[in-house]
């Protein structure tokens, strides 16, 4: 690489670093490409290039895609893998103040960048110059797609052309115009640049105010060894345990299920054993005097005396085991009850039809009499009552 020319440098590290945005590369590839860009950055200050009192107006045409080298190497920069992260993070955002900065001097940066990045930190301005940022990122992006469609038109008229024709002063023009397309491209590559440049250093200043705090808070607590072997170690071990687990499982006979809270707090905090017995009778606490000495209340002073110090909601008259056995207890003399009503319901004596006393035809008469009373009357009442006949008050012009 180091016989090789400027332009041929920076083609290899143009296609390694378009390569390592686009999907993920090899860290030997991209330190290769950081590389390639530093060979570059020195040929260009041996060159002399660019000066303090150019502008972009008088850079040639040719040199203006040498401005891109340090974006293109805080950008890879930026994608190295090691343990120690911030000294990547703030050698990536070096490399992009210095590409701010030189293309500020060359008058590259938008009015809208500079006014915005000096009125204030505000969320309102923050919001308003990312979203004029977003905008100007969006339209570079269309403007290049165009400049790429329009050279593709030309490349296919130009081969479809005749290869021997002389040229002409119209072909000459087009040349010229070849000129100006790519000078253009190559401005509006550098205004993208810009925009990804000024979200790229707002991220990574983020990254390093965050992992700053957190490693200070490891030093302060005294984690420096708590590394990542130290997780997988721990993870090993957990996933041998789970493993052995399932295995013992299929020869041991299980344990009789816990039916009370406190034991089942006990066993899994290590004070008690799954085998063991428990009978646990949780009483009510209580509070007064009378708790100080764990006696009976005997008389009605000492009654009065022990609920001076009562909370001021009322306590469980039982413990949650308590109330599940005997919810369960309930529910099985429900279930009881209700099998035996099944079984009433499906026995002969309940299907026998004639052991049902049925009414009297005298009944039946006296029935059918007072029903017809009962429709005449209402048919009576309807017609002295008319449908809305009540609710004339309520209409506003009744």
């Amino acid at each position: 690489m180091e016989d090789l020319p400027l332009p041929s440098i920076f083609e290899q590290a143009r296609k390694i670093h378009n390569a390592a945005t686009e999907s993920a590369s090899d860290q030997d590839v991209v330190r290769k490409g950081c590389d390639a860009l530093r060979k570059c950055e020195d040929m260009i200050g041996k060159l002399g290039l660019f000066s303090a009192n150019e502008t972009k107006e008088d850079i040639s045409t040719g040199n203006l895609k040498y401005i891109l080298v340090p974006f293109y190497l805080a950008e890879l920069t930026e994608k190295i893998v090691q343990e120690d992260r911030i000294p990547i993070l703030k050698a990536s955002q070096a490399k992009l103040k210095e590409f701010i900065s030189f293309c500020e001097t060359m008058e590259l940066v938008p009015k809208e960048e500079l006014e915005t990045s000096t009125e204030g930190n505000s969320l309102a301005d923050k919001r308003a110059r990312k979203i004029a940022r977003f905008k100007r990122q969006k339209a570079a992006e269309s403007k290049l797609l165009e400049i790429k469609e329009r050279k593709e038109r030309r490349g296919r008229s130009s081969k479809a052309s005749a290869l021997s024709a002389p040229i002409e002063a119209g072909e000459e023009d087009m040349l010229d115009d070849d000129g100006e397309e790519e000078r253009e491209a190559w401005l509006t590559t550098i205004t993208l640049a810009i925009c990804k440049a000024f979200d790229l250093l707002e991220m990574l200043k983020k990254e390093e105010e965050m992992l700053s705090s957190i490693k200070e808070k490891q030093e302060k607590d005294g984690d420096k060894n708590f590394s990542r072997e130290i997780l997988d170690d721990r993870m090993k071990r957990a996933e041998a345990w789970h493993r052995d687990g399932v295995v013992r499982a299929r020869y041991t006979k299980p344990a009789p299920p816990i039916t009370c809270a406190t034991f089942a707090q006990d066993v899994l905090e290590g004070r008690a054993n799954v085998s063991q017995a428990h009978e646990h009778k949780h009483q009510p606490l209580i509070f007064g005097p009378a708790s100080l000495v764990n006696g009976p209340l005997t008389s009605e002073r000492e009654r009065l005396a022990a609920q001076v110090f009562q909370p001021g909601f009322r306590l469980p008259t039982m413990s949650i085991e308590e109330a599940g056995l005997k919810e369960m207890e309930m529910m099985n003399k429900w279930q009881e009850r209700t099998a035996k009503f099944i079984e009433e319901a499906n026995s002969s004596w309940h299907k026998d039809d004639n052991r049902k006393p049925g009414p009297s035809e005298g009944d039946e008469d006296e029935d059918d009499d007072a029903a017809q009373e009962k429709a005449r009357a209402w048919d009576d009442w309807k017609d002295e009552n008319p449908r809305g006949a009540g609710n004339k008050k309520l209409t506003p012009c009744g």
